[in-house]
């Protein structure tokens, strides 16, 4: 039913990207710009296709989720009872929340912790449903798109610095006479330090709500605690500066393409085919290659045409599958840099080459005693994490906006 629905929204959205499309091809006919009444109109649209885009992968997400939680209790209750002494997950969420215990780390991959809270309200399970922890790490996979885009995340238990060769050049043959020496140049690597970054959230609840178990507080929570700290992390992922920080991924790119003079760093059809095709062909080819956008530089290249008035732009029609630019999935991040003149807004390439560290997954935790003058609890959410691009000799190549 979810898939059904997911599907039916892709269907709108197509519906409104040739409603769209027509307006842009009536102003092309008649060799004009979009009047100011049409350029609302078209900004409209592309809002509701954006919405629509978001809403149909939490569809897509929740019934993947539900499908893994449900073969991970296939499994687990063949393999033993279920646990009810404290000692599991669901029991240590049900302590902190009834303030029985103060912290605890979440570990481990989603479905396997999400397997030991089977109890509902209705069966007496207050305050913690089974879907907690997938949530708390849904939104926050959500909100940091470089986890859901295809990067290498290496999950580590201990939060020491972890040192990773990179390469920054693969070297190069040349041509030899016959007896004479071999030339050519060697590759070259550096390292770079993946350490563990900090990333957390304070969320205050009046104790009345902690204690009415007909409120829905822990979806509250997943939502403020999941989207806050991705939302801390996923920024650095995308453009940190690398100096007790993450290095980004536009940091560390390297550059594909510079836009025309003049243009207002907006990309053309041609600059993108030639972004495109500055990434080597290995990378160019990977099942991982990808572009990674901001949602308002969607809506500028939606417009874009080839010279036989193809769209550049290829909505997905099936549920589940990405939107398309050449052929390769389009990600969209708020926290990408706009259209501008010098600004990078638009990268491509082989998004698994960017690693990202993560330390033990999301603690949780709750203190009584924080703001005990105004009788609410406080919880708190830790991430800890790095990230670094670690093939930088093109796996992943960005456009920049001429310069005047």
């Amino acid at each position: 039913m979810t898939l059904a629905m997911a599907q039916m929204l892709l269907e709108k959205r197509k519906n409104i990207e040739t409603q769209a499309h027509a307006l842009l091809d009536a102003a092309e006919a008649e060799k004009r710009d979009l009047s100011a009444e049409e350029g609302v109109q078209f900004e409209k649209m592309s809002a509701d296709m954006d919405g629509l885009r978001k809403r149909h992968d939490q569809m897509v997400q929740f019934e993947t989720d539900n499908k893994s939680a449900e073969d991970a209790l296939r499994k687990s209750m063949g393999d033993k009872p279920e646990v009810r002494d404290g000692s599991d997950v669901e029991g240590q969420l049900r302590q902190l929340l009834g303030g029985e215990i103060r912290s605890m780390d979440l570990q481990g991959t989603k479905d396997e912790l999400r397997v030991l809270s089977g109890a509902t309200p209705a069966a007496g399970g207050a305050t913690v449903p089974t879907t907690f922890y997938g949530q708390l790490i849904e939104h926050l996979i959500e909100s940091a798109t470089m986890l859901s885009a295809g990067a290498t995340v290496l999950t580590t238990s201990s939060g020491e610095p972890i040192v990773l060769p990179v390469t920054t050049s693969h070297g190069a043959a040349a041509a030899t006479a016959a007896g004479a020496a071999i030339g050519g140049t060697d590759p070259t690597f550096a390292q770079r330090t993946l350490n563990s970054y900090k990333f957390a959230q304070l969320v205050q609840v009046p104790k009345e709500l902690v204690d009415d178990t007909g409120v829905d507080l822990e979806g509250y929570l997943a939502r403020a605690c999941g989207r806050n700290v991705g939302n801390a992390l996923g920024a650095k992922l995308i453009t940190g500066t690398g100096t007790n920080e993450p290095t980004g991924i536009f940091t560390s790119s390297t550059l594909g393409k510079t836009g025309a003079t003049g243009a207002v760093g907006v990309p053309t059809f041609d600059e993108l085919i030639d972004l495109f095709y500055s990434v080597t062909g290995p990378y160019r080819s990977s099942k991982s290659a990808g572009w990674l956008i901001k949602d308002t530089t969607a809506g500028q290249i939606r417009k874009l045409k080839d010279t036989s008035g193809r769209y550049l732009w290829e909505a997905a029609v099936v549920a589940g599958q990405p939107d398309l630019i050449l052929s390769k999935p389009v990600y969209t991040d708020p926290y990408v840099p706009a259209t501008g003149l010098g600004a990078k807004s638009v990268a491509f390439g082989d998004l698994s080459a960017y690693f990202v560290r993560m330390i033990n997954g999301v603690r949780f935790e709750r203190s009584d005693d924080f703001a005990f003058g105004s009788d609410v609890v406080t919880f708190r959410a830790i991430v800890r994490g790095d990230g670094v691009l670690a093939d930088q000799t093109g796996a992943v190549k960005h456009y920049v906006g001429g310069a005047s």
